[in-house]
Order: C-alpha cells, then sequence, then structure tokens
C-alpha cells in the first residue's frame, strides 16, 4: 500500500501519486506533486477520475435522502420559462423551456400576439442535450438570424445563419469564436463578431497565446475573408466587443483587458468608406458602459470619478470636448443604464436590492418604478422610440416574471408568469448586516419558511462569490428552494470584491486585499452561530467559480468552523490559474503570480498550497466538469487529491467529475438537477437532516 492509498477513517480514497517536484517561485520553495493531472486525456488522469467517481457515487447512493431529494427537484423545476421578448421590426424573438427540457427552445412571433413559431431547437442535435444556443442576433429586418452554438459545456462557439421564415441554414460557418458577441449591421449583409486565429494543436487551454479580433462577416463569403474591424496585437490580453447603434450609422468597439472593468472604447463611422477608428476613451482609467445614442450624442455610464456611478454624455463630433454630465453620482450604485422610449431607465442597487428611476433624457428625473418587492431586474432593453418596453423581476422566492411597461407613462402589467408547484407566501427574506474582521459592515440576506424557529440547530447553507465585481442579487433556483422546504435556511451575504457598494467595494476585495473576501465569509459563518441560528455542525458553505475558490479559502483556513463545504468548479492553485483557458484574463482581480508582491498574497491563501497534513477537514464534495474551459478542471482534480492525502478524519472528501458538461451556463436541464440533488444529498447525509419533502 503506497501513502497515498492509505485509509483515512472510514473511507479509502483511489491511488494518486505523488510527484517530487519542487520549484523555486520568487525565493520560496513550493511543491507541486499533483500537477500530472493537469494532463485532462492522459490514461493516468481518466483513470483517477473514474475511480473517483465510483467512490463518490457509491457513497451518493447510499443516501436515503437522495431519491427523494431528487424527485422533489424533477417536480419543481418542471415549470414553463419565458425570457423578455426582442423585437425586431414586428417580429418578436424569444427563449421557452417546458420544464425539463435540456435546453430551451428559440421562437418567434409576427406581432407580439402571433402564433408561436420554433426557429431553433438545440435539443434535436444531440442526444444528451450537451449542444446549447449560445448567442444569437436578428437583422434588422428579422429575416435572418446569425446564431453561436457550443458543445459539451465549451466556451467555443460556431456561428451559422438561418432564415426565419423558412428555418433553413445559410452557407456561412464561422468557427473559433470565443467572448463574443453578434451585431448586424442595418443593411442585413453582414455582422459583427469576436473570434480569436485557430489554435495550435493542444492549444486551446492556453489562449493567451494568441489574439482576440473584432472582425465582420459578410453573409455568403468565407470566414476566409472576414474584414478585421479592430485588432491590437501589441496587446494580447485585450477583449474586443462590438455594437451596432440603434440608428446604424456608428460601430461602438469595446476594449476591456482581460476581466479588468476598466476599458477603452473606439467608434466607427459605418457611413465613412475609409472605416476609420476615432477613440472616445482610450487610456482604460475607468469603466464606460455605452448606454446609447442620439446622433452624434454618446452616452455612458461610467464610474470616472464617480465609484457609485453617474451618466454622462461625449460628442462623437467633437471628441476632445468636455464630458456633459446627465445624472450624477448618487448614495446608491448605479448598476445600468437604458435609453428606450424617449426615457432613461436607470437600475440602481439599495443595499444589493433593485430599485429603479426614469429620468428625462437631460438627466433630470420623473420619478421611481416602483418594483413587486425587494428582488433584482433585468431588461429594459429597446431603441428609443419604441412604446413598450420588457423587464424581468426576481428574488429567492420569487420566479422569473416578465413584465411589459409602456414608456410613455411608465405603467406596467404582468406579460409572462411561471406557475411552480409552491406558494411564495410560505417563505420570508430579511436582510441582516454584520461586522466583518475588520468592522466594515457586510449586508446578508436570509431566506426561509416562515414560522421557522431559530433553535440554534437549524441547518444553514452558506454561499457568496466576492470578486470581479460581480453584485450578489437576489434570484430564483430550485435547489435553494428545495433546502427551505427541507427546513433550512438560506444565507447569502454581500461580500467585498463585488459591486453593491461601487468600485471601491470590488477594489477592497481584490488584489492584496483578496483576504477581505474570505474574511467577510468567515464573519458570516460566525454572525449566524452567535446570533443563534445555527452551529458549526449543522453549517454548510457552497460557492462557484470564483465562489469555489472562496470555499477553498476559507476550509482551509478554517477547517473547524463549517459542518460540510461544496466548492464547485473552483479556482484552487493561484499560482499557475493564469497558465490555463482565459485564466491569464483574471489577473485583474487575483493579481499575477509572475510579480514578487502579489505572489506572496496568492501563496497565502491558495487553497491546494495551505492544505496540512494530518488535519481534520469538514466533509467535502468537490464538484467539477471534464469539459470546463473557463475554470481548468485540473484545479480541482489537484485539489482534491491533496486534500484527500492530507486529511485525517473520518469525513468523506470526495470529488464529481461530470462528463461532457462546462462552466455550468449551458449545462443541460437533467444534469443541473442531478448534481444539485448529488450536492442537497451529501450536505443532508453529512448535517444529520431528516427532510419531510413534498413528494
Amino acid at each position: 500500500m503506497t501513502e497515498a492509498e492509505r485509509p483515512s477513517g472510514r473511507f479509502t480514497y483511489p491511488d494518486a501519486r505523488r510527484m517530487d517536484l519542487v520549484e523555486e517561485l520568487h525565493g520560496s520553495r513550493v511543491a507541486d506533486p499533483y500537477r500530472w493531472l493537469e494532463e485532462l486525456d492522459s490514461e493516468e488522469t481518466r483513470d483517477w477520475i473514474g475511480k473517483q467517481n465510483r467512490l463518490t457515487f457509491g457513497y451518493l447512493e447510499s443516501a436515503p435522502q437522495r431519491a427523494a431529494i431528487r424527485k422533489r427537484l424533477e417536480q419543481l423545476w418542471n415549470y414553463e420559462r419565458f425570457t423578455l421578448p426582442n423585437k425586431k421590426s414586428n417580429r418578436y424573438f424569444y427563449y421557452h423551456n417546458d420544464g425539463l427540457q435540456n435546453q430551451s427552445v428559440l421562437y418567434w412571433t409576427e406581432g407580439l400576439e402571433g402564433e408561436p413559431r420554433e426557429l431553433i431547437d438545440p435539443n434535436r442535435l444531440s442526444d444528451d442535450g450537451t449542444v446549447a444556443l449560445m448567442m444569437a442576433d436578428m437583422s434588422e429586418d428579422g429575416r435572418l438570424i446569425a446564431y453561436g452554438l457550443s458543445s459539451a459545456g465549451s466556451d467555443w462557439v460556431e456561428i451559422r445563419v438561418r432564415e426565419v421564415d423558412t428555418g433553413e441554414d445559410l452557407s456561412d460557418h464561422l468557427k473559433w469564436v470565443k467572448f463574443s458577441g453578434i451585431s448586424w449591421t442595418h443593411d442585413g449583409k453582414g455582422f459583427f463578431y469576436s473570434r480569436y486565429d485557430e489554435p495550435e494543436d493542444g492549444e486551446e487551454y492556453r489562449s493567451a497565446n494568441y489574439f482576440h479580433k473584432l472582425c465582420y462577416h459578410r453573409l455568403g463569403t468565407p470566414q476566409s475573408e472576414d474584414i478585421i474591424a479592430y485588432e491590437r496585437p501589441d496587446r494580447k490580453e485585450l477583449l474586443f466587443f462590438g455594437s451596432v447603434t440603434d440608428d446604424g450609422r456608428y460601430l461602438v468597439v469595446s476594449a476591456q483587458s482581460g476581466t479588468s472593468r476598466e476599458n477603452a472604447v473606439y467608434c466607427m463611422d459605418l457611413e465613412d468608406s475609409e472605416n476609420k477608428i476615432v477613440e472616445l476613451f482610450g487610456d482604460f482609467d475607468a469603466e464606460y458602459d455605452f448606454v446609447g445614442n442620439d446622433g452624434a450624442r454618446f452616452l455612458f455610464r461610467t464610474d470616472l470619478d464617480a465609484p457609485r456611478g453617474r451618466l454622462i454624455a461625449k460628442d462623437m463630433a467633437r471628441p476632445k470636448k468636455k464630458l456633459q454630465e446627465l445624472v450624477p453620482e448618487r448614495g446608491d450604485m448605479l448598476q445600468y443604464v437604458r435609453f428606450v422610449g424617449g426615457r432613461l431607465i436607470g437600475v440602481y442597487l439599495q443595499d444589493a436590492r433593485s430599485a429603479v428611476i426614469a429620468f428625462e433624457t437631460d438627466g433630470s428625473v420623473i420619478g421611481d418604478i416602483a418594483l413587486p418587492g425587494i428582488g433584482s431586474v433585468w431588461g429594459f432593453g429597446g431603441r428609443p422610440d419604441d412604446p413598450e418596453v420588457f423587464f424581468l423581476f426576481t428574488s429567492f422566492t420569487h420566479p422569473g416574471t416578465i413584465f411589459r411597461m409602456s414608456t410613455g407613462d411608465l405603467e406596467y402589467s404582468v406579460f409572462r408568469e411561471p406557475r411552480v408547484d409552491f406558494d411564495p407566501a410560505d417563505y420570508g427574506t430579511e436582510q441582516v448586516f454584520y461586522e466583518s474582521g475588520d468592522g466594515t459592515r457586510i449586508p446578508m440576506f436570509l431566506c426561509f419558511r416562515n414560522g421557522l424557529e431559530k433553535s440554534g440547530d437549524n441547518p444553514v447553507l452558506l454561499s457568496g462569490y466576492g470578486g470581479f465585481g460581480n453584485a450578489t442579487t437576489p434570484f430564483f433556483a430550485i435547489p435553494n428552494l428545495v433546502w427551505m422546504e427541507m427546513g433550512g435556511i438560506l444565507a447569502r451575504p454581500n461580500l467585498r470584491g463585488g459591486s453593491e457598494y461601487g468600485t471601491e467595494w470590488h477594489d477592497a476585495g481584490r488584489l492584496q486585499s483578496k483576504q477581505n473576501v474570505f474574511d467577510d465569509f468567515i464573519s458570516a459563518a460566525e454572525w449566524l452561530i452567535k446570533q443563534g441560528y445555527t452551529r458549526k455542525e449543522k453549517l454548510a458553505i457552497s460557492g462557484a467559480s470564483n465562489g469555489g475558490l472562496l470555499i477553498g479559502a476559507c476550509m482551509t483556513q478554517r477547517p473547524d468552523l463549517f459542518g460540510a463545504c461544496l466548492p464547485d468548479v473552483g479556482v484552487m492553485d493561484m499560482l499557475r490559474f493564469h497558465q490555463f483557458t482565459i485564466g491569464w484574463a483574471w489577473v485583474s482581480d487575483y493579481g499575477s503570480p509572475e510579480d514578487p508582491e502579489l505572489f506572496e498574497t496568492l501563496l497565502a491563501y491558495s487553497p491546494y498550497h495551505n492544505l496540512r497534513e494530518g488535519t481534520a477537514y469538514p466533509p467535502t464534495l468537490v464538484t467539477t466538469a471534464d469539459h470546463d474551459d473557463r475554470v481548468f478542471p485540473a484545479h480541482s482534480f489537484k485539489f482534491a487529491a491533496a486534500l484527500q492525502h492530507a486529511h485525517c478524519g473520518d469525513s468523506p472528501v470526495l470529488i464529481r467529475v461530470e462528463r461532457r458538461a462546462g462552466h455550468g451556463g449551458t449545462t443541460p436541464t437533467s444534469k443541473r438537477i442531478a448534481v444539485a440533488a448529488d450536492r442537497l444529498s451529501f450536505v443532508v447525509e453529512e448535517l444529520g437532516i431528516t427532510p419531510a419533502l413534498s413528494v
């Protein structure tokens, strides 16, 4: 029996070879014994994955509540869902899912009340539902659609063009598309999109080796003849996104350095035969979100000299002219602005909940638009002359409901309301505030079934993210509902690193300040225990992607504090994250391991490097997908192998690897239900919960 095969408590974990690999990095000797797991397709790695899955599924199949949990998830998930309609000419396009379809289907109608006609059904393109419709944009007359498909959860997309009336595809076929949009020119002859050059063999996971290009594709021509609208070979880290203005006159180009919020903005007059690019904002000194234009007057939501956001105007005809401020910074965070129906609709965050204010085009206030409750809104997209606009409202207990609003009197009514097999009145949401370790006041949402007694023994699922300026706002999710049905409390703190209070809140949780995020989360756990909601044996923690890093860091820093841990598709090796997939783009938030000072910061919290042999870690179920080409699966592989080696307790520390899946956004419904059932089953088993489910 090798050292790696030794039993840990009641489990004997699969053999994981430990390499004698130690590197000298910035004066520190750093071991990386499981680097061989970075070879995803090697026979040794595949064998390790197979053995790990057999161990994990053997455990899960013995969980007595698993079948009931999965059945209840399927019952609740089986509800009709719609997306916001997108109007082109007199045609409306929208996605629809009848409940348990693996992928939503794209439909269109002639007029708002027309008969729905199926346009693209991705479910017909694969037997297991792993082909997904990632993006789509319609020509101005609504006669053509350019759409992008991905397979097995990959971020790589292939674009095709379809005639709406006939449902037939044209000959156009574009490859090597990634991190792109689609935007048609108003003549319907072609569209802009972003792509990479075809990578060398084996380079798909190392996109830093080539660079992004904004291209124009003319219908009926091969991709090799596409025109490069903008590129910067001298700045390989830049990502480009092109959008044609509503009047069809201009192309607006946003250039972003990886995931940094600061961007540059360029513009091309499409009526200019020279295709000259004009720089509007080129210093990468702030965030500039294009809102719309009124002729040569361009509107931007920006955090320039306004950490919580403001609305400005820039004269395209005179780009050197001083900026005009239309809507000044307020106390709340300005998330985004829409220019629709002769109005400006500003969506704000008030302590991480949505609030909406309508403005005239000169920035004067019309008034608040009252929302149905504490929750989040998306939408309000449309043209400056549209008489109507749609938006979606959701909360922890309110499935996404679509409202139709008049842009004249700003009155709205329900347009599409989902029917889920539960009563929202049975649940309540409250917002509390607690202090982090340094005294910072942190908001947190708590959601649970009405009448739940605060016994100090309540099971709590504490979830978080805290990064990349992403705000954690209320949202509806079936697994959360099932958790609350089983008597659990859902806790969602608004950690630093997000944008809930603007750029300062984001900056306080990145680079050398990243530890603040973990401290905020740990303080939330301690507050829940101190306030009598739960005890550590009943406290589970969960997070995905950057949130998976959060869970990995917190469980290595405080293994004594949690009853169960669910790190999902996490970034776990902070010294090599930049070498795989799009990881190089994350240095804006994490910092580069090549920088000696940031190396020390990264090493101090890197989950993979901070596991300690002989430590009893909490019960842990690591989850990832074998085709995740955003967060490289080896992050989870290496962390799980190192965790099993270091762990000395009786609790299970397992990894579940989903086949033919990616980072989550396009995962088929069947796989979403399966992994949700397994994660909840693991928590129920390890926290000792005996739920009474409505099945």
